[in-house]
This record gives C-alpha cells, structure tokens and sequence, in this order.
C-alpha cells in the first residue's frame, strides 16, 4: 500500500475565498493522516489527522469534493463498484463525487 492523492474540487465557493474547480490537492499516507495543498494567491500547506476531518472544514455540505487521482491502484469497496472515498462521499451526500451537485431550476 501506498499514499493516495487527491484534489479538492469545489462546486460553490460558500465563502468567497478560495474560487471554485480545483482548490486544493492532497495526499493521504498510509496511517491516515493527510497533507493538504490550498492553490491561490495565498497557498498554504496543512496536515490533518484524517480526510474526514477535512471534508467536515472545508467540505461545506457536499459543495466541495475529493477527486482521487491514483484510482488505477486503489480497491473498490467489495460489492459496489466504488473506491472508498467516494463511497463516503455518496453516503455523506447522496452524489457521487464526479458529479456536481444538482442546481434547482426555477
């Protein structure tokens, strides 16, 4: 097993500051902890305890995502044809992470 990495991609920029698309990449080790990479005109770079721990900052209810970009390496979850971090983002949501959330049409 290997550290698997990532990009933030936001939908909605729910606070004006970070722009929306990708907003961040990452990489999540082996024991679970991850470091993060904000882009913009004021890059930063952060270690959290866990992906989750992100997402519960930073996800603003779905209108940011993880995209994994090492999925030819990674395993689906038995019986879906799911990788694990979009399988919690579906459970979290009820949207796969591919897709941008649905916008209500007047």
């Amino acid at each position: 097993m290997r550290p698997q990495t990532f990009e933030l991609v936001r939908y909605t920029d729910i606070s004006g500051v970070s722009g929306t698309g990708v907003v961040a990449e990452g990489c999540v080790f082996t024991d679970g902890s991850v470091a993060l990479r904000w882009h913009g005109a004021n890059p930063s770079t952060a270690v959290w305890p866990d992906l989750d721990s992100i997402l519960a900052v930073h996800g603003h209810g779905g209108a940011t995502v993880v995209r994994w970009l090492d999925v030819s390496e990674m395993e689906p979850v038995p019986g879906t044809d799911l990788l694990p971090g979009e399988l919690t983002h579906l459970l979290a949501t009820g949207r796969r992470s591919h897709q941008p959330p649905a916008v209500a049409s007047a």
